[in-house]
């Protein structure tokens, strides 16, 4: 596989980012590099095979396991035999949602001799995958390559969907339905330990953002969770690197291409920066705030 493979874009529809469906890191990574080879540019049908080899695999892990082609001919297999659910407006109008329920592929092809696998998709997921001209969500097939953990990527793409904002607040309970948790981890506190703090780790580690998250109640339930997230460059490309730098009070400062400074909004940036302190600063200052309260309302 070429080197620049880790590069090649993931396109999926909004719809499919926020549809119910599980997959374990082995199949999430045959779909999303069966995806990377999509020609968005032009009509696709449900006989078009997409390859992937051991090789494939291996560049895009870094493991050097001699079992790999094994293991990616048993999670094709069970990829094969999983299911999706889709929910959207038919149209993308009207008020009445409906729910398809597809499988991702329809056939495989195993070539051992060669160390790869082909499969075709099913006819039903092709208009999630292809021709997408709105309400789509795009990362490198390489974001998420390292990550071992499925709930991490999932996640992954439920935050790059909403990149503009810096910010994103899901229920609980739709967060347990797009990852069809089922009955797993009831305890809020195991829902946070095993899915959503190693998810987070994994995407600070793995991938070019960086995320803090906190709970937020509804009375004295924990009801949503609440993902404050943004690119590791923004160090970089917030032209802030005097930390004397003191914020000017413009009404222009916060109509930057992103508007927000380590997911804090640029108009509270500055509102509340000290004297003498820079955005960066009192950006990561409000964000440890934040935070903080949020440990305090979890102890409470």
């Amino acid at each position: 596989m070429p080197q620049q493979q880790g590069s090649l874009p993931v396109y999926k529809s909004n719809a499919l980012i926020e549809a119910s469906y599980r997959l374990t890191p082995a199949e999430q990574r045959i779909m999303l590099v069966c995806i990377s080879q999509v020609r968005r540019d032009q009509p696709i049908t449900d006989e078009v095979l997409y390859s992937v080899s051991a090789d494939d695999i291996i560049a895009l892990t870094g493991s050097a396991s001699h079992t790999v082609y094994d293991e990616l001919a048993k999670a094709a297999l069970r990829l094969k035999r999983r299911e999706v659910w889709i929910t959207e407006r038919p149209n993308g109008e009207g008020t009445h949602k409906e729910t398809l329920v597809t499988g991702w592929v329809q056939s495989i092809r195993y070539r051992k001799a060669e160390g790869r696998v082909e499969l075709r998709f099913t006819k039903d997921m092709l208009p999630y995958l292809t021709q997408l001209t709105e309400q789509f969500t795009r990362y490198a097939l390489g974001d998420v390559a390292k990550m071992t953990s499925a709930h991490a990527i999932r996640l992954y793409e439920l935050l790059c969907q909403w990149r503009d904002s810096g910010e994103r607040v899901v229920t609980i309970e739709w967060l347990r339905k797009a990852l069809q948790l089922s009955d797993k981890y009831p305890a809020i506190k195991d829902f946070k330990r095993w899915v959503v703090q190693p998810a987070v780790e994994q995407i600070n580690e793995h991938s070019p953002f960086w995320v803090e998250w906190h709970q937020r109640k509804t009375g004295r339930r924990v009801s949503h969770f609440v993902f404050t997230f943004g690119e590791k460059t923004d160090k970089k490309t917030s032209g802030i690197t005097d930390k004397r730098r003191k914020p000017k009070r413009t009404a222009s400062a916060d109509q930057g291409s992103q508007g927000v400074l380590f997911g804090i909004p640029r108009h509270l940036i500055e509102q509340q920066a000290r004297p003498g302190e820079s955005y960066e600063d009192a950006a990561l200052r409000l964000l440890q705030k934040k935070r903080d309260q949020a440990v305090e309302a979890e102890q409470a």
